[in-house]
């Protein structure tokens, strides 16, 4: 399964460190480093329907450890914002407080300032993503030893985990400055130096009593990648939960769907309304076809299908007698009908004298007779017939032999 693996800043003017990992291929599909939030929108190519985590500082996430009565139920559950109220900056209604794993009567909490969760999800849905998982950055680090600290180096921060629910991030200079305070009291207190297990090389030579085990180096966010595999709690919980953020999303396009259904059943009925136009017209023309083929073919008497008849006919006009051919010959007089614009209305075609009769219809008589002429510049002879004038057009009869 792949995934699409973001990590934010504390605002949105800081970079922003993302990858596409595949856990069943176990490699890097993509990665790369952003300026600020407001290129995020950059991977929506990448996200395609891939599942998003996105990961954010620890720094502006409290974990911590309470410790309830033996069967808590859902009101000692209810208490732990007043418990922990004394630890919290703030009013704690404008916190929000997510459960994490449960060991023994202890229970893990996360706290995180409404707005500040807020922020961080408005960043990915401005920029047309949905998450499935929102993480503290460090609960992403891998633990190789409970008894070892795990360190990695992102950008200019430092990602450190102490244990299963407990950790440090924030600028390098100041977190070293940290590290060395942890280490010089756990030294004092256990007489001996603190196991950290650095999964990106990082300079800690300046820092007395730890003991650094140097893990294979890997890009820092595909260690976060594979970290995320493992790590079963969200943020995404109570108002936040995902189905309440789909139901929200469904509630906000439910008009926009429905308006596109009203407008498919629209576009059916207006596609049957036009088959059916389509239909009439289609009855219409064979009924014209009809009509005009028995007016071309007086004599051929009743026929079945109207495209094989007309084929025969046409055949047997081909092979006309007398060394004519009714096709051959209006082939051409072509020439003639198109310079002179005489049309032809009715043809009948003797095959025994080679002879054609036809009635046309002539803009002015001038225009019959440019036609008799041009018609008999091609070696016809042309005989005209009656001749008569209505509705400013000249209808006549014409026997052209050849």
């Amino acid at each position: 399964m792949e995934q699409l693996v973001v990590r934010l800043g504390a605002n949105p003017n800081e970079p922003i460190h993302w990858i596409v990992w595949s856990g069943q291929q176990n490699e890097i599909i993509a990665s790369g480093e952003l300026p600020n939030a407001a290129q995020l929108a950059t991977l929506g190519d990448r996200a395609g329907r891939r599942s998003i985590c996105v990961l954010v500082p620890t720094s502006d996430v409290l974990l911590k450890w309470v410790e309830l009565p033996a069967k808590a139920g859902r009101k000692a559950l209810a208490a732990i914002p007043f418990i922990l109220e004394e630890e919290i900056s703030g009013d704690i209604a404008q916190q929000f407080f997510a459960l994490g794993p449960k060991n023994g009567n202890k229970q893990a909490v996360a706290v995180v300032n409404k707005e500040k969760l807020q922020s961080w999800l408005n960043m990915i849905e401005d920029a047309g993503l949905t998450c499935d998982q929102v993480i503290p950055d460090v609960l992403a680090l891998p633990i190789a030893d409970k008894n070892a600290w795990s360190i990695l180096e992102l950008g200019r921060q430092l990602l450190v985990r102490k244990d299963d629910w407990a950790g440090l991030q924030g600028e390098r200079d100041w977190l070293i400055q940290a590290i060395n305070h942890h280490a010089r009291q756990y030294a004092k207190l256990n007489q001996q130096a603190l196991l950290v297990n650095d999964y990106s090389g990082t300079n800690l030579a300046d820092v007395e009593n730890l003991e650094v085990s140097v893990m294979p180096l890997e890009l820092p966010m595909k260690v976060l990648a594979q970290g995320v595999k493992l790590t079963e709690f969200n943020l995404l919980q109570g108002e936040y939960k995902i189905s309440n953020k789909v139901s929200g999303q469904w509630k906000k396009w439910r008009l926009a769907a429905v308006l596109a259904v009203i407008a498919l059943f629209t576009t059916l009925i207006d596609k049957t309304l036009e088959q059916n136009r389509l239909t009439e017209q289609l009855a219409t023309l064979k009924t014209q076809v009809s009509s005009e083929y028995k007016r071309a073919f007086p004599n051929a008497g009743a026929y079945r299908d109207l495209k094989t008849t007309m084929t025969r006919q046409m055949k047997a006009l081909e092979q006309g007698g007398g060394g004519a051919s009714m096709l051959i010959m209006l082939s051409q007089l072509r020439p003639a009908f198109e310079e002179s614009q005489v049309k032809p209305q009715t043809m009948r075609f003797d095959s025994s004298r080679g002879e054609l009769r036809i009635q046309v219809v002539a803009r002015n008589f001038d225009a019959l007779d440019q036609f008799k002429r041009q018609a008999e510049a091609q070696g016809f002879t042309v005989e005209q017939g009656s001749i008569n004038q209505k509705d400013n057009q000249v209808i006549g009869s014409l026997s052209i032999r050849s």
